[in-house]
């Protein structure tokens, strides 16, 4: 059976309206507490192109865990408490691409403050859902395009030079593909910082070995990400275009079929995991109209048919969850 045959294409698409996302209306007045920020890129510049090792100690001192994952693990500067580290890092805080960053990142600052109220309410629904747990310190920085966001206990990591928008000539001379510079944008952190702290505090599992399983532990990140992000367009929380969410909803039934005959669901070969849950430019062996991360689509779709068939779960339990074959089954997920 050939993709191209089975497929449907976007010539007669028409406008569909996206279905199975329920939006619940939740009291956060009584949530106080709020996400905190660090604008770790500016006390960090401040510092000079050529700081004195007594104030590389003193900001090391005032943010111990930040400062050593970002010098050890982003920059792979090592630590500043040596000289080998602190030269290594007044190196790339006078390296001229460093310094053209921060002016770029500088000019566009004022879109930083919209955003920081969309994490402190992403963040209230955080603690309104598990409210137990303990909110991260947010820290802002400039990683030399190393990673977008990263995380450690109770921090994480916003490299803002990975943002800066498809039209930084950077991105291109750096060779980063045009599907990953499309989401290189402001809109696009918010969403990211949230996927990525959704799997900083709910792992995987031994438990997830084959495709099917890795679609439904997609799918829960999707819909924790739906729970605290309900306002942010789906073409954000997904990374799609309009006309890529449009194909998959168009093909729902299309895609599911082919991974049920070609007898995928349960494969566990990694070629298939990376084929449907990775990011990339398409989802290989599908039209190219597809998105890539088509089984985290799908996925999404499973455990939304799962909370449907099964209200009482709450989103605590779900994520709590690592039989994802009992999820699958309870989702009696079959398109049509």
């Amino acid at each position: 059976m050939r993709p191209s045959s089975v497929f449907l294409g976007l010539c007669l698409a028409v406008l569909v309206v996206s279905c199975g996302e329920r939006r619940e209306r939740i009291n956060l007045s009584s949530i106080k507490e709020e996400v905190s920020f660090v604008r770790y890129d500016e006390e960090l510049f401040a510092l000079g192109p050529s700081p004195e090792p007594e104030a590389i100690l003193r900001l090391r001192e005032k943010y111990p865990e930040f400062t050593d994952l970002y010098t050890w693990q982003v920059l792979q500067a090592g630590s500043v408490k040596d000289t080998a580290g602190r030269e290594r890092l007044s190196e790339f805080l006078s390296d001229t691409v460093t310094v053209k960053l921060r002016e770029m990142i500088a000019a566009e600052s004022d879109e930083l403050r919209p955003l920081k109220k969309e994490l402190v309410n992403a963040f209230k629904r955080y603690r309104y859902y598990f409210p137990e747990k303990p909110l991260p310190v947010i820290y802002f920085c400039i990683s030399g395009f190393n990673e977008s966001v990263f995380t450690a206990e109770k921090m994480i990591g916003i490299s803002l030079d990975k943002y800066l928008g498809p039209g930084c000539s950077y991105y291109s001379l750096l060779d980063f593909p045009k599907y990953r510079q499309r989401k290189m944008i402001t809109g696009m952190i918010a969403p990211d910082v949230v996927y990525t702290w959704g799997m900083t505090e709910f792992e995987t599992g031994s438990d997830a070995t084959t495709l099917a399983d890795h679609m439904v532990y997609q799918g829960k990140l999707m819909v924790f990400m739906e729970k605290l992000l309900p306002t942010v367009a789906d073409t954000l929380r997904m990374g799609f275009t309009e006309k890529q969410l449009l194909w998959c909803r168009m093909n729902e039934a299309h895609m599911w079929n082919y991974l049920v005959e070609h007898q995928l669901l349960f494969s566990t070969r990694q070629m298939d995991l990376v084929r449907y849950i990775n990011d990339g430019p398409t989802t290989n062996g599908f039209p190219g109209e597809s998105p890539s991360r088509t089984g985290v689509w799908l996925g999404r779709q499973i455990v939304r048919a799962y909370l449907k068939g099964n209200p009482e779960v709450t989103l605590q339990q779900l994520m709590a969850n690592h039989d994802y074959r009992q999820i699958l089954n309870g989702s009696a997920y079959a398109p049509q």
